[in-house]
C-alpha cells in the first residue's frame, strides 16, 4: 500500500492536456455569443437537450459547457428542465422508435419561435446506427432542423460556434423582413 501511495505522489497526472488555444479566444467567442444573444432575444438564452437515443458522447460534450472552465452561463445561455421555458432544442443521437414521440411531444411544447438543432453525426444522419431496426432515422426526419453541428462527438467550442452562427444567421433574416 505504501509503495503505491508513494508512485501515485511521485508520478505525472495521467491526463491528457489541454487542446491549444490561442489564449482569449474563448472569451472572444463568449463575448460574441453574448451580444448576439442580447441583440436577438434581449435576455438569456434558453435550452432544452434531448438525447434521442445518443451513446451518451455528445451529452458528455454539452455538459461541459457547464463545468467552470466553458461557464455558458456567464455568456447568457442557460439549460432548462422544461421545453415550455426553451427558445433552443439540442438534439442527440439518432432518433430511436421509443424517443419519437417523446421529441415530436417536446417539440410541439416548445414555443414559437423555436430553433432545432441536431448536435453530432448521428443526429445529423444516424452515424454508426444507421441501419439499426431501432432507429427512425436522423432528427430531421421528425423535427424540423434549423442547424446542424456535425463532430462524433462535436467539442465544446464547435457547440458554441454553432449557437452563434445561428443567431446571427436568425439576426440576419429578421432583418431582412423588417
Amino acid at each position: 500500500m505504501r509503495r503505491r501511495l508513494f508512485k501515485n505522489l511521485l508520478s505525472e497526472p495521467c491526463t491528457e492536456p489541454l487542446s491549444p488555444q490561442a489564449p482569449g479566444e474563448l472569451e472572444t467567442l463568449g463575448a460574441e455569443l453574448r451580444g448576439a444573444v442580447a441583440r436577438g432575444l434581449g435576455r438569456s438564452l434558453a435550452i432544452r437537450e434531448v438525447d434521442a437515443g445518443s451513446c451518451n458522447a455528445c451529452e458528455l460534450e454539452i455538459h461541459a459547457l457547464g463545468n467552470a472552465f466553458y461557464d455558458i452561463e456567464r455568456f447568457g445561455i442557460r439549460f432548462v428542465a422544461s421545453p415550455r421555458h426553451a427558445d433552443l432544442l439540442l438534439v442527440t443521437g439518432p432518433v430511436t422508435l421509443n424517443m419519437r414521440e417523446a421529441l415530436e411531444r417536446t417539440y410541439a411544447a416548445t414555443p414559437a419561435p423555436k430553433w432545432v438543432v441536431a448536435v453530432g453525426d448521428c443526429a445529423a444522419g444516424c452515424g454508426v446506427f444507421a441501419g439499426s431496426y431501432a432507429c427512425v432515422g436522423a432528427v430531421s426526419k421528425v423535427v424540423p432542423v434549423d442547424l446542424v453541428i456535425r463532430g462524433c462527438p462535436p467539442t465544446p467550442v464547435q457547440l458554441l460556434e454553432g449557437l452563434l452562427w445561428l443567431l446571427r444567421a436568425d439576426g440576419r433574416a429578421a432583418a431582412d423582413m423588417a
